[in-house]
């Protein structure tokens, strides 16, 4: 831990050149990313209409002035929110590929950082933004599954008493299928996908036929005339409205999984016109039959149709559930590289796409907490209570570093700065506040887990600071170190040693402690240092830089290796590229057979200020439970010594 920990950058390189894929994979590609990005928006249809006809006992009703107000502010709400904000603008301001708001609040720091601005409490937005997120993560496997096996109680009441179970054993299945990776989850999951979309497009348009006029719902008078008339009840329904638009951030945070290309093509060619026509045809059903609000969706199809229905709601859900985890997966390991988590065991499930990850810990994590909203909340009327509340604060979050980001990286002007804040921002704070209404219903839940989630990561990066400062102070100068060693001539011992350590300001613990019991130091020494850059991904051209330490004939080294918080941290790898390149002294030929010592003793709580005394045991806890250095760094474990000593937080 104590020579471990990933020290972030203040510079960023240029940006990285990657040569365009063929046109069979982008194919591949937009049908991968349908089977992974899309699953939450494209299974709002199942919950999203039934739950604002819901509210209040029925304030909303099955008459066309309230039907034609309510799709109407549905269709407009994803066409601003997720056509126009997300897919049109915030995709624009990926950082090199890769999305989510850790990404963009990265990229705000970067821009911001470079003009000489004071950029520290961008980071601290983009925590509270991905806060929110994990309370999405959880909630959205939960209600997505329960919300399509209760369609049993529809197509056959008779197993009404098995939805429970059904839906425990899926979200299992899902998770534990997670190891083969987003990859080849998509590509598993996408035709099922279209599928879906289609069957959804198939049951709007056949209802929507018995009651063409529906069609008037697009225009936005509908929407307006609903808030005019009845504006509290359409204040409430906004907290069930926002329903339509859950997964939107989804699309975001995993755009460094598939790219923006194919998410661009499979939102305005196929999922959002099977959404618009399946909320119209809801709606032509409601019209139709007033009653079949209080489950427009499988009622929307022939009786004959709905238990396949069923069957492909499920299978759909389970993409719902997806999309959100491979989200998470990307944020935790954006978090881990900016200091903001503890190191967690990532494994690369695609060696052509390296957003494809898979992290165990994290995916354990999310298990459980999936499996206790279920078993918790039993049904998807109650876990919609506590649905809206994370989705519309990430929502803000991420307008936020929007307009900070178009301001510096667009040059967009004041007017259009206040024309967004008002278009996006206004819309999200409504949504926002329509949900906070429900905080004493179940709302607070996400509140939470977000809150949870943000004390980890700001009391994991504070103990880091403090760490920094008492571990630097044991360690020593490293100039000095050097001096001290050539003075006492120490006897060389054959090999390389290799000592990761945040900097080369100060000598690694593990070193020191070789050289004071051992008296040995080997012949040649390199101390590593892993930056981790403001940007997803460094080219390999740009990463590596080596100082001699003032000494060129001491054997002793310092390499820096920088890193995108994307890039795989593999010291090994990038040692070897060193020696290739000859960016080390050229007595280093092979580095094959190096020993490496980790420098990790351990932590230990002291009365010292600078941070509660709870919080000190919790981050304790947290670097006790965090990932083995050598794993993360992916050294090989029979060529690794951990050695070091106590550090007080």
């Amino acid at each position: 831990m104590t020579g471990t920990t990933v020290v972030e950058g203040e510079q960023a390189p240029g940006p990285v050149e990657r040569p365009g894929p063929p046109h069979a994979v982008r194919t591949g590609l937009v049908l991968a990313a349908l089977g992974v990005v899309f699953g939450d928006i494209g299974t709002s249809p199942l919950y999203a209409l039934e739950t604002v006809f819901s509210i209040d006992g029925g304030a909303v009703r099955p008459t066309p002035g309230d039907v034609y107000g309510v799709v109407s502010l549905m269709f407009w709400s994803v066409t601003l929110i997720v056509s126009v904000k997300y897919v049109g603008v915030v995709m624009r301001a990926d950082n090199e590929g890769e999305g989510g708001v850790l990404a963009l609040a990265a990229l705000a720091r970067r821009l911001y950082s470079q003009r000489g601005g004071r950029s520290g409490a961008l980071l601290l937005v983009g925590v509270v933004g991905v806060s929110l997120f994990y309370g999405d993560s959880l909630i959205t496997p939960a209600i997505s599954v329960l919300s399509a096996v209760e369609g049993l109680e529809v197509a056959a009441p008779s197993l009404s008493h098995v939805v429970l179970p059904i839906a425990v054993v899926i979200v299992v299945l899902l998770f534990a299928g997670q190891r083969f990776g987003t990859g080849r989850v998509g590509r598993l999951f996408g035709p099922v996908t279209v599928l879906w979309l289609l069957a959804l497009a198939a049951g709007g348009v056949w209802r929507a036929a018995s009651e063409p006029q529906v069609l008037k719902a697009l225009s936005p008078t509908y929407g307006a005339a609903f808030v005019v008339a009845h504006p509290g009840i359409a204040f409430v329904a906004m907290g069930a409205i926002v329903l339509v638009i859950t997964g939107a951030e989804a699309l975001y945070a995993d755009m460094g999984h598939f790219g923006r290309q194919p998410i661009l093509r499979a939102w305005f060619f196929l999922v959002f016109p099977a959404l618009t026509l399946n909320y119209l045809g809801q709606a032509a059903l409601i019209l139709d039959h007033p009653g079949a609000e209080h489950d427009p969706f499988f009622l929307l199809y022939p009786e004959w149709a709905r238990l396949p229905v069923v069957v492909l709601a499920t299978a759909a859900t389970v993409i719902a559930s997806q999309a959100v985890i491979s989200g998470a997966f990307s944020l935790t390991r954006q978090a881990m590289q900016l200091g903001l988590l503890p190191p967690q065991t990532v494994k690369q499930t695609s060696e052509q796409e390296g957003g494809q990850i898979y992290l165990p810990g994290l995916n354990a994590l999310l298990l459980v907490g999936v499996l206790v909203l279920l078993l918790a909340f039993r049904s998807s009327a109650r876990l919609a209570t506590a649905y809206g509340v994370s989705v519309t604060g990430a929502l803000v979050v991420d307008t936020v570093l929007l307009l900070l980001v178009a301001r510096v990286l667009w040059g967009w002007r004041p007017w259009k700065l206040a024309l967004a804040a008002v278009a996006f921002g206004l819309v999200e704070v409504v949504f926002l506040a329509a949900n906070l209404s429900k905080v004493a219903h179940g709302g607070w839940l996400p509140l939470l887990i977000a809150t949870s989630v943000f004390v980890v990561m700001t009391t994991w990066r504070r103990g880091r600071e403090i760490v920094s400062v008492n571990r630097r102070a044991k360690e020593g100068s490293l100039a000095d170190f050097v001096e001290e060693v050539r003075e006492r001539k120490l006897p060389r011992v054959p090999g390389v040693a290799v000592f990761p350590h945040p900097g080369k300001d100060t000598v690694p613990l593990a070193l020191r402690a070789n050289t004071d019991h051992n008296q040995v130091l080997h012949e040649s020494v390199i101390i590593v240092t892993v930056v981790s850059a403001n940007v997803p991904h460094v080219p390999a051209a740009e990463r590596l830089t080596a100082d001699d330490l003032g000494r060129a004939d001491d054997g002793i080294q310092h390499l820096s290796i920088r890193l995108g918080f994307s890039d795989q941290p593999d010291l090994p790898a990038a040692l070897q590229q060193a020696c290739d390149e000859s960016v080390l002294e050229n007595a280093v030929h092979d580095i094959s057979d190096a020993s490496y010592f980790v420098s990790r003793g351990a932590i230990r709580r002291s009365r010292a200020p600078g941070m509660r005394g709870w919080r000190k045991t919790l981050f304790i806890g947290l670097a006790h439970n965090a990932a083995d250095p050598a794993a993360y760094f992916g050294l090989p474990g029979s060529q690794t010594v951990t050695m070091g000593s106590d550090v007080d937080v």
